[in-house]
């Protein structure tokens, strides 16, 4: 091996293609450029972060601070202009973006487990009309996104 030989250790680090303000208050539509997400187009919701931490006040305070979003240098983070110290890391977006479940999400959950709408009512602890919306057109809540994985994940579904 010589000294320039490139070494690949597990999956690329996450970049980011582009950013811009989604039509929630916290919102952000993101276009993943490299990572597990490459090539796809997310949308999250950045309160998760943005109501837990005090450094970014300024972004709760003032919707047209927050749209200002830009993408940080090579693609590693979202940035504000003006604001050195507001900057969110691709890393941290791409793990919401895992826990956030759309609604062909929720849908290809059902059908993975053979859930009808009845007994995934039973499982999440809402109502069978919520589990329709959230098959169909409602946005599916974080916390239902987490307890669809978690029932996955524990075989249960």
């Amino acid at each position: 091996m010589s000294a320039t030989d490139l070494i690949a250790v597990g999956d690329p680090l996450p970049r980011l293609a582009a950013v811009e303000p989604a039509e929630e208050p916290y919102g952000v539509a993101l276009t993943w450029a490299e990572g597990a997400r490459a090539g796809r187009r997310d949308v999250i919701d950045l309160a998760p972060i943005l109501l837990t931490f005090k450094v970014f006040r300024p972004l709760r305070e003032d919707a047209a601070l927050f749209a200002a979003m830009r993408l940080g240098e090579g693609g590693v983070s979202i940035v504000w202009p003006g604001h050195p110290d507001l900057d969110i890391g691709a890393d941290s977006l791409e793990e919401l973006a895992e826990e956030t479940m759309t609604n062909l999400d929720f849908a290809a959950f059902l059908e993975r487990n053979g859930l009808t709408y009845d007994a995934a009512a039973v499982q999440l602890g809402v109502s069978r009309r919520m589990v329709a919306y959230y098959a169909k057109s409602h946005a599916v809540p974080r916390l239902v996104g987490l307890a669809c994985r978690y029932l996955e994940l524990r075989g249960a579904a």
